[in-house]
């Protein structure tokens, strides 16, 4: 079964979130390739996994309305 661009994002995003820097450049580089409407789930998961990782939370600010 083929893996959506959101499921590989956010497999991708879980295994570098021990380094903020390398998270925030995945990312980045996520929000250029994901559609609207995957931005938006984006953003919902985001919310959700960062909840407890302070480090985490400045990524936020990259998939604000």
């Amino acid at each position: 079964m083929k893996k959506t661009m959101i499921a590989y994002t956010k497999e991708i995003l879980e295994r570098v979130s021990f380094d903020p820097d390398l998270f925030r450049k995945e990312l980045q580089k996520a929000l250029k390739s994901l559609l609207p409407y995957e931005v938006e789930q984006l953003r919902d998961w985001l919310l959700n996994f960062t909840q407890g990782k302070p480090e985490l939370r400045q990524c936020l600010l990259y998939v604000k309305k």
